[in-house]
């Protein structure tokens, strides 16, 4: 079976890394994959039941010419001429050696048998710059075409962290992969900086050191010591030659080539990211001594470059301006060694600051915090709004250079190869859906896909620990989302956001779906999930800090929300995310423990059962995890006895106990994921009898047996779409549609009273706006993810008829 590959977006000349899903039995573990002329690197991700390939991992190397499309197909892989290769803790690339260390990160890069970089190492600033200190190396890949290092440790004595090195067969480029988890005391620790520091061999005389740094689309172009702008002319050869890079030579202008000693060099420089739309450069002759301004700019790519005609070195982070505050710097250039440095929260902002937002308000009872979410919405529970056990990942890079270069990199995002939405839907993966059809419907998911991209620009949703998620509802008489208003404020993946967007990206193949839930990804699975502490494995749910709420939930942390870009990319960080969750965080925590006091732990049918299937699943099918697979079956079959309709049940050795009799239908239950993971688990055929019975009643019931809690009505159009499916039952497709498009009580909605008065956008300027905005004040994230996945479901379950 032969799959046609594309560049999402083009290539950029990078070693990148892949993901491909296969029909079950297509292939076995062992089959090769070959990429034809191009040598290619595979591995398997995922298994299906039988033992069959579903998900395989490849890379390939820089291409000098990449091409538009490749093809992928069993058979012998080409071997790259030079393969990375890893011995010890020496990788070499090409011409590229890196000597990694167990002090710190790097300890030397060298270009063929120059010294281009030492002492390449992670540092914070708490009460003083400290650098990290490293606890395990583990090589995880070790070629032919790429190779991943993952280097663990902590930052001083806090905050623990997790680096990849990926290194590519003929690169001269490491990628790096940081992640840190806040361990720190709210009240006492503030991060005064977080970033990685390189030093870099200068060789060259003052004039042939070069120094560049990224505004929006070019570069700043200088040199350590400048030969332009003089009263005296050095030669327009050398002023060109300086200016591109190239040695300067002799100068041939005695007045100027006499009195070099008398023109300034430029030591330091500075570029500062403090906000989404703004940077301020500077630059100084020593330490000591004033900083002078350079003409300031407003997104920074994040990328510099320090070295000169014998060398240096190319450093940078992806999405510079959308994480700010960060800043790069370049110190000592007129030195024997500079200093590159990348600042992932910038030593020049206010300290990092993650004490809750407010005081309680006298909430200290469940009765009295039960009153304040029915005003704010907002769950509050004193010393619930802890950050202890959250992180962030940030994407570097670094490249090495012969010489100073013509041309640098101003987008760091990886380049990625994908298949067609027909090549992913023909292997039959992530349950219901299908590529993007002629319906009216994909105009509205358009239509709300881009509303959101533009709102994340217009309300400038980015930052250190903001980036990636978006806002919950709308605050029309002030023309903003209701960000400061308790549990209406970041979204934290309340109803399936992330699941809609990935979804969108399968069956349409868009660029800007996938950037967009890939930021999701990064976000959702790191800022709003505990990876450590007393709520390990549990996500937060919405709210003014993202970590703010008392609700603690695997509905936020699901792996359901992950596995998406993770089989897509390969990307291991990810893979983290999903193994650390554990079922026993949810014995942790009583989500209902304000409504009522029970002896034994009970979870939901819906959303704590959702996400465990969803857990146990990524392990069985990623691991070939037996207990994670009987437990999934054994679930299964107690819910087949059990039935959602109860609502819940105790959890004791890995099986689900039977708690009540009596139907207890939340609308919250199948809108955080359940309908996906049930239909994939369908799917796979498991032998768990009557476990389809089962969900097929409970898809049937929802809209039809009048119970008096049933509310989402458009959202669970899809659970009746999907018994409509499985049944070929006409009258419930038309329930499904009829409830998809009228709804009542729900507003994204395509019916005519509607229709009109609410799919547009209005401008909003003026004086009573900050700046001018297009607002959409019937759309709020809840109706707006479950619209969308309403409607991608029932076009892929139940077309509609001519």
């Amino acid at each position: 079976m032969t799959t046609v590959l594309h560049w999402l977006d083009g290539s950029r000349g990078q070693g990148t890394s892949w993901g491909v899903p296969w029909p079950r039995g297509a292939h076995h573990p062992g089959t090769p994959f070959s990429l034809g002329e191009v040598p290619v690197q595979s591995w398997v991700t995922a298994t299906w039941p039988d033992g069959s390939i579903k998900w395989s991992g490849h890379a390939i190397g820089p291409q000098d010419e990449p091409a538009e499309t490749y093809a992928l197909a069993p058979g012998e892989p080409a071997l790259p001429e030079h393969p990375v290769t890893v011995d010890g803790l020496t990788v070499r690339s090409g011409p590229v050696t890196w000597r990694l260390s167990r002090d710190t990160l790097i300890e030397s890069i060298t270009y063929g048998s120059r010294e281009i970089v030492r002492d390449v190492r992670l540092v914070s600033v708490k009460d003083e710059e400290t650098v990290a200190t490293v606890e395990r190396v583990t090589v995880e890949q070790d070629g032919p075409v790429r190779a991943v290092v993952r280097v663990e440790g902590r930052h001083g004595d806090w905050l623990p962290f997790s680096v990849r090195l990926y290194f590519y067969a003929g690169a001269r480029d490491v990628r790096i992969v940081h992640t840190f988890v806040w361990d720190g005391d709210p009240e006492r620790d503030f991060l005064r900086g977080l970033g990685l520091k390189a030093d870099v061999v200068m060789r060259d005389e003052l004039h042939d050191r070069h120094i560049r740094l990224a505004g929006p689309s070019g570069f700043l172009t200088e040199s350590v010591r400048g030969l332009t702008g003089l009263r005296r002319d050095p030669g327009q050869a050398v002023r060109q030659a300086q200016l591109t890079g190239r040695p300067a030579g002799e100068i041939p202008n005695p007045e100027v080539a006499g009195r070099l000693h008398l023109i300034p060099a430029w030591n330091d420089y500075t570029l500062d990211q403090n906000s989404a739309d703004g940077f301020l450069l500077r630059k100084r002759t020593t330490r000591g001594r004033g900083w002078v301004t350079i003409p300031a700019g407003t997104r920074s790519q994040g990328y510099g470059y320090v070295g000169g005609v014998s060398g240096g070195l190319g450093f940078g982070l992806r999405d510079f301006w959308k994480l700010h505050p960060t800043r790069l710097d370049i110190r000592n250039a007129a030195t024997e060694l500079a200093t590159a440095a990348v600042w992932l929260h910038s030593p020049s902002a206010p300290p990092l600051d993650v004490r809750f937002w407010h005081d309680g308000m006298g909430q200290d009872t469940h009765a009295e915090q039960l009153e304040g979410l029915e005003i704010t919405y907002e769950d509050h529970e004193p010393g619930f709004g802890d950050a202890h056990g959250i992180a962030r990942t940030h994407e570097l890079s670094l490249r090495v250079f012969e010489g100073t270069p013509r041309e640098l990199p101003l987008e760091l995002a990886p380049s990625l190869l994908v298949c067609t939405p027909e090549r992913y839907h023909e292997a039959g993966v992530f349950g219901s859906w299908a590529p993007r059809g002629d319906d009216p419907a994909e105009e509205r998911l358009d239509f709300l896909f881009d509303f959101y991209r533009d709102q994340q620009e217009q309300r400038r949703w980015y930052g250190f620990w903001d980036y990636g998620d978006v806002m919950h509802a709308y605050d029309a008489d002030r023309h903003t989302w209701r960000y400061d208003v308790g549990g209406y404020a970041w979204d934290n993946s309340e109803l399936s956001p992330d699941l809609w967007l990935w979804y969108q990206f399968l069956r349409t193949g868009r660029e800007s779906v996938f950037r967009f839930a890939e930021a999701m990804t990064r976000h959702t699975g790191e800022v709003d999930v505990y990876h450590l502490g007393r709520w390990k494995g549990l996500g937060s749910r919405h709210n003014v800090q993202h970590w703010g709420c008392s609700c603690k939930q695997l509905r936020i942390s699901s792996a359901i929300y992950r596995r998406f870009f993770y089989y897509l990319t390969t990307d291991e960080r990810t893979g983290d995310l999903m193994d650390e969750l554990s079922e026993d965080a949810v014995a942790v925590l009583d989500p209902l423990r304000k409504y009522r006091d029970i002896e034994e732990p009970r979870i939901g049918l819906g959303t704590d059962w959702g996400a465990l299937a969803a857990m146990w699943l990524t392990r069985w099918e990623r691991h070939g995890d037996t207990e994670a697979r009987d437990r999934l079956l054994g679930t299964m079959a107690d819910i087949a006895g059990i039935g959602f309709l109860v609502g819940e049940a105790a959890l004791k050795d890995g099986r689900l106990h039977q708690t009540t009799d009596e139907i207890s239908v939340s609308h919250l239950s199948a809108v955080f994921g359940l309908p996906e993971v049930c239909a994939e688990l369908i799917d796979l055929e498991l032998g768990v009898p009557g476990f389809e019975q089962a969900w097929l009643d409970y898809c049937r019931l929802y809209l039809t047996a009048g119970f008096e809690t049933v509310s989402l009505i458009q959202a669970h159009s899809r659970l009746a779409a999907y018994y409509a499916h499985r049944t070929g039952d006409r009258e419930l497709a038309d329930v499904a549609w009829r409830a998809f498009e009228v709804g009542d009580g729900d507003r994204l909605n395509t019916n005519p009273l509607q229709a009109e008065a609410d799919w547009k956008r209005t401008r909003v300027d003026g004086a009573n706006v900050l700046m001018p905005v297009d607002e959409a004040p019937y759309i709020s994230t809840n109706d707006a993810a479950q619209y969308s996945l309403a409607a991608i479901q029932l076009l892929a379950l139940i077309p509609r008829r001519p």
